[in-house]
């Protein structure tokens, strides 16, 4: 998987908890998914390991836009 392949998404829980991990694109599309109330629970591969969210208590979830990037390059 390219770095171009994943996506930041911030889900905050109830109780202040938050969780920000880098996932695959359709990872991101299925938690929408179940924010819709697809699913009681879901489970996911982030960058650094496996999650398992318990859906109820997601209070929202932020999809970070592509982040750009700080380079030497040709300016118009």
């Amino acid at each position: 998987m390219t770095e171009t392949d994943r996506i930041r998404i911030e889900i905050a829980f109830e109780g202040t908890q938050v969780l920000n991990v880098y996932v695959p694109a359709a990872a991101a599309d299925s938690l929408d998914s179940a924010l819709a109330g697809a699913h009681d629970s879901l489970s996911f591969e982030a960058e650094d390991g496996r999650y398992t969210v318990s859906v109820p208590k997601i209070v929202y979830v932020k999809r970070f836009a592509r982040e750009s990037r700080v380079g030497f390059g040709a300016v118009a």
